[in-house]
């Protein structure tokens, strides 16, 4: 995961108490704004302190060729583990730089508590996080909403309200054409990763905005599935940050998007519907670009509730997904008796993390090539996650050796196999160029495949299908089919 270009320089760790006066000394410091450069600098000291807990990559480039920046924190950088993933992303409108600070902030609280606070040390050993304190370099710097193209990142990516734009593992492929390279970064990033939990930061208004933004109602409460569960995620947030729980305007400063207003191509929605990620917009100050002077009240207004929204990714149901046989990690899938969304393990791990609120589920899970399993009366209890490890069995593949469908295996199907490939046998030749290209080749075995409803390309594991001047082993093989009537094999087929 995480395949991008990192930046490492291994250096001694330094304790937190000295971590100002380090800053300081790099011509870094907090409270005050970033610009690009600054961020920049500010990252890279950190990877350089702290270069057992920090990786410092880019996503790629924005219009202009700046950096993408992602800051991840974890205790063993160098791995996957059986842990939740989550992310923080802000300043995706160049001119709501308030997130920036606040992500320094946070990597530098979580960076310089960890082994000496428990509930820190804690998140970092048990959570995988990555920030992206700024996703919009050059609106940043020319301090304007939109990229280098005159977009609106969060309005670019894709719209599921009308279309149906699939998910990881079901569905169209993911459509990054014609998006701006930042919204295409972030799209790619996510799909290669499994984020369970997700925040967006903006200014402009005080509040915590959850999906749906847009289900093609208009600007009119748009629930999801998982509806409660965003409200409690929301009042996660904002229950710990004053001034937006008391907000005259929203009712315990939260929102759904589109009851607020609805949109078109918001980045939340395509993550939930897309990726499985359960994704919220926290707007941090009604006054888009506040004094610097307020930096630090809106530190200490977001401290808890950045940490504690985070924290709640360990709620619900969690375990590893694996086959049956081998013990090999699986890409699945999970959803819950009821509730249409989806969530996927990682495929690295098998690892998959279903967040839910206290009650009882039936959980279904599914592979491609396995048999589905479902548990039922799984409880939640308001604690840590259930876990249910879960092993799913290969389904047995058939292949029929009545090739010529007239009830009988025999040498006539042997002769049809042959005449497929265009071999010679008995005096008998047959054509093999099924797609008439002049070639005898795969292309030709798959298409005489299809006709007896065989299996796809995909499906075939194993040597190359042989082409005719290797009949001999294609023989040898045959001659197995035609003693047992028909080749049972769990998996792929191999001929």
């Amino acid at each position: 995961m995480h395949p991008f270009f990192l930046f490492s320089r291994r250096a001694p760790l330094i304790t937190s108490v000295m971590m100002t006066l380090v800053l300081d000394l790099y011509g870094q410091t907090l409270g005050v704004y970033h610009n690009y450069t600054e961020t920049t600098a500010t990252l890279q000291t950190y990877a350089t302190l702290y270069p057992d807990l920090l990786e410092l990559g880019s996503l790629g480039h924005s219009v202009l060729g700046s950096e993408i920046w992602y800051a991840r924190i974890s205790d063993h950088l160098e791995s996957e583990e059986d842990e939740p993933e989550v992310r923080y992303i802000s300043t995706m409108h160049g001119d709501e730089p308030v997130g920036t600070e606040l992500c320094l902030y946070f990597i530098d609280y979580l960076l310089g508590s960890y082994g000496t606070d428990p509930r820190i040390t804690d998140l970092i050993d048990n959570t995988d996080i990555t920030i992206v304190p700024l996703m919009n370099p050059d609106g940043r710097d020319a301090q304007v909403r939109w990229n280098a193209q005159h977009l609106d990142l969060n309005r670019t990516f894709p719209e599921g309200a009308l279309v149906d734009i699939g998910n990881l593992l079901d569905g169209p492929p993911m459509d990054t054409s014609g998006r701006p390279p930042e919204v295409v970064h972030i799209m790619e990033w996510g799909a290669a990763n499994r984020f369970t939990l997700s925040a967006n930061f903006h200014t402009g208004a005080l509040v915590v905005n959850y999906p749906y933004d847009n289900d093609n109602l208009g600007s009119v409460h748009s629930p999801t599935p998982d509806d409660a569960l965003f409200i409690h995620l929301a009042e996660t947030y904002s229950s710990h940050n004053g001034p937006m729980w008391n907000s005259p305007w929203f009712h315990h400063g939260i929102t759904n998007g589109a009851d607020w207003y609805a949109i078109d191509g918001g980045m939340q929605d395509w993550s939930y519907r897309y990726l499985g990620d359960n994704h919220v917009t926290i707007e941090l100050s009604d006054i888009k670009w506040p004094s610097e002077g307020s930096l630090p009240s809106l530190w200490d207004n977001n401290r808890e509730s950045m940490l504690s929204y985070l924290e709640s990714v360990h709620m619900g149901i969690r375990g590893i997904m694996t086959d049956a046989t081998t013990g090999l990690p699986l890409e699945g899938t999970v959803r819950v008796a009821g509730n249409e969304q989806a969530v996927f393990s990682d495929p690295d791990v098998g690892d998959y993390h279903r967040m839910l609120l206290p009650g009882t589920y039936d959980l279904t899970f599914t592979a491609l090539g396995y048999e589905p399993v479902t548990i039922y009366d799984v409880v939640v209890t308001s604690g840590a996650a259930t876990r249910i490890d879960i092993q799913l069995e290969s389904i047995p593949v058939y292949l029929e050796a009545d090739f010529d469908e007239d009830g009988d295996v025999d040498g006539s199907d042997f002769l049809t196999w042959q005449c497929g490939f265009g071999l010679q046998a008995g005096g008998l030749h047959c054509d093999g160029d099924a797609d008439a290209d002049t070639d005898v080749d795969r292309a030709d075995f798959l298409l005489w495949q299809s006709q007896f409803g065989s299996f796809e390309e995909s499906q075939i594991l194993g040597p190359p299908i042989p082409e005719p001047a290797s009949g001999i082993l294609l023989l040898a093989h045959l001659a197995v089919f035609l003693v047992r009537g028909r080749f049972s094999v769990h998996g792929p087929i191999i001929v």
